[in-house]
């Protein structure tokens, strides 16, 4: 089994997402909450959203804004596999222009 790190990016700018209702908050929740349930086998870690970013580099630290807006860890025997547990994630669904990236965590060789 392998490990694979995926990224959601989110569409939606500010306006978007002022537009959404409670209701379909909850709607979208509750939709994650079941890919994560029906999944649950796979995921190492069921994630979180992503906010407040900072980068580090040699001139030192600076806020940033990207599309990356969550996260998730899961096992799966093949990287196609875990690109496939993806294809049904309410986040795709969200946003015209959402995506999810899915990236394989090799162990470090030693």
């Amino acid at each position: 089994m392998g490990k694979f790190l995926a990224i959601l990016n989110g569409a939606a700018d500010d306006a978007d997402k002022a537009e959404f209702t409670e209701q379909q908050r909850t709607e979208f929740m509750n939709a994650w909450a079941a890919w994560a349930q029906k999944n649950e086998r796979a995921l190492v870690d069921p994630g979180s959203p992503l906010f407040r970013k900072k980068v580090v580099t040699a001139k030192g630290v600076e806020d940033f804004t990207d599309s990356k807006v969550g996260y998730a860890i899961v096992e799966a025997k093949s990287h196609e596999d875990a690109a496939q547990l993806f294809s049904a994630h309410p986040h795709i669904a969200l946003i015209p222009g959402n995506s999810i990236e899915v990236l394989e965590c090799p162990p470090i060789p030693g």
